[in-house]
């Protein structure tokens, strides 16, 4: 499938840092920046987008885990993830939800998943 003329593949790559061209010296910085990963709120900055940010932070400091939630905005970015409605959560580069704000409880349990 295409995405605006590329293959998602090359689209999801261009997305990150990276540009999917990862030396050791890249991956130490992606990790540190955790830009090839992490946990991601995706959306247009609508109060829903930003309760499931505050709910997701709340579940992360819930579980003890001290971890930055990033919140995306760029619609190129998102459509880059194939999120068509928003909010959507990202775990790792994952879409794990969309489409509706979780409890923090749901996030929890997305989290383990996604990460054991």
């Amino acid at each position: 499938m295409s995405l605006f003329g590329r293959k998602k593949e090359e689209v999801t790559k261009i997305g990150c840092c990276c540009a999917g061209n990862l030396t050791s010296e890249k991956m130490t910085a992606a990790e540190e920046t955790k830009c090839c990963g992490g946990i991601k709120v995706l959306g247009g900055g609508c109060d829903k987008c930003h309760e499931l940010e505050a709910n997701t932070k709340a579940a992360l400091e819930d579980m003890g885990i001290k971890e930055a939630v990033e919140l995306i905005t760029d619609f190129a970015v998102i459509a880059a993830y194939g999120v068509m409605s928003t909010p959507a959560l990202v775990i790792d580069n994952k879409v794990v939800a969309y489409g509706k704000v979780l409890k923090k409880d749901e996030i929890i349990k997305l989290y383990k998943d996604a990460r054991g």
